[in-house]
């Protein structure tokens, strides 16, 4: 049986006031709540091993490396990438995503083809826009239906012999539609495109396997899996990680500097200019084994019920429209009140110790295609409970009497 209360105990925040009420936090897909025992990793850090890494001969230097290291193993390990070489250290999704088409800049030309879908994060259509417009390649867009779905059909479609790479995330942070990736993968490499998938959704629910997946670049962040902020995840084929050129320069990334000519160090320092985030990749490797030592086949367990019994509670009331309603999602639902602004309600929920997410969650073209200016997002994670939904519920159903 899964003990929430129990995994609640772990999680510090949880038990603080906020307007005077119970916090109630449903802002998860925007970032995770910290468990204590990734806190008291960051904390050992700076209190015993705080010194910069992989150029020290002295005792700090060495016992911080290995401790990064190993931090980059857990990952390697978590999401099964062939080598620990594969596995490149960020600041996050947002990074991972700019260092790849960063690098694909001096890999395309005019009239070369490159696929976003509908359902993306800003992050993961701007980049790709300026990558267009310093290359001249075109982008094109998978689109999608009224349930949150993207129209698989086009994306067969927009498939040519010029597409070179294909971008589409895991999970929709907005939405929460899961999409079909191993399909748009398989099809992406039938036409010798290389494909990038935005995990920052996905990662704090399931446990991808990127190679099975067979995808050549996946993105994760840090802090929406339990860990800080600062720090995420670049998997990249070595392949492909070997073609493109780095994306920053300064020390680390380097094999030898002269003024007439530099030399690049090999993988993963390739792509890790600078000092790293050291305390924050500790501390991404202690949320990958705490998040592990709930287990991910229980987080998805529970956090199916959390969204199933949200879903019916919400939609009795009347005037409430739930947007995304895949029948493949995660736990998140976007919703509005029919005549009522959805920062309006939030900002009453905030006054009863709610917290919700509203607007267009960094997702403007899906509030577009649904004509609306932005929904009211509750996320829930594995250490929410029915009792805080059912405290939502009444929560809107007051902002419902309020500003109708």
């Amino acid at each position: 049986m899964f003990k929430v209360n129990d995994i609640r105990k772990d999680f510090p925040i949880l038990s603080r006031k906020v307007n005077g009420k119970s916090l109630v936090y449903f802002d998860n897909a925007a970032t995770s709540q910290t468990p204590q025992q990734v806190i008291d990793v960051i904390v050992d850090y700076y209190s015993n091993y705080n010194a910069n890494i992989h150029r020290g001969v002295h005792t700090l230097s060495q016992e911080a490396t290995d401790l990064y290291e190993q931090a980059r193993q857990k990952v390697q390990t978590h999401f099964n990438a062939k080598f620990s070489h594969e596995i490149i250290l960020t600041s996050g999704t947002t990074h991972s995503i700019n260092l790849v088409a960063n690098g694909f800049s001096s890999l395309l030309k005019k009239g070369d083809e490159v696929i976003v879908s509908a359902l993306e994060h800003h992050s993961n259509i701007v980049p790709w826009q300026m990558l267009c417009e310093r290359t001249g390649a075109i982008l094109k867009v998978i689109p999608m239906n009224q349930d949150g779905e993207l129209v698989m059909d086009d994306y067969d479609k927009l498939l040519t012999k010029n597409t070179k790479l294909v971008f589409v995330n895991h999970i929709s942070n907005a939405l929460g539609t899961i999409n079909p990736i191993e399909y748009i993968i398989e099809k992406a490499h039938k036409v010798g495109a290389a494909v990038l998938i935005d995990g920052a959704q996905s990662c704090p629910h399931i446990k991808p396997d990127v190679q099975k997946l067979d995808v050549d670049f996946y993105v994760v962040s840090a802090h929406k899996m339990c860990g800080p902020t600062g720090v995420g995840m670049l998997y990249g084929k070595e392949d492909w990680l070997n073609k493109l050129p780095p994306y920053q320069g300064g020390g680390e990334m380097i094999a030898e500097v002269t003024f007439e000519k530099t030399t690049y160090a090999n993988l993963p320092h390739k792509f890790e200019a600078g000092t790293p985030n050291i305390c924050g990749g500790i501390a991404f490797g202690a949320a990958i084994d705490y998040m592990n030592s709930v287990g991910f086949n229980n987080i998805a367990k529970y956090e199916h019920e959390l969204l199933d019994y949200a879903t019916e509670k919400l939609l009795a009331i009347e005037g409430l429209k739930i947007f995304g309603t895949s029948k493949n999602k995660t736990s998140v639902i976007s919703f509005n009140l029919n005549g009522i602004h959805p920062y309006d309600v939030g900002t009453i929920l905030d006054k009863l110790g709610i917290a919700v997410r509203t607007g267009h969650h960094c997702a403007q073209p899906i509030m577009d295609f649904y004509n609306i200016p932005g929904t009211i997002r509750a996320s829930f994670s594995f250490y929410n409970t029915k009792a805080e939904i059912d405290a939502l519920v009444e929560g809107v159903k007051k902002a419902k009497m309020m500003l109708s």
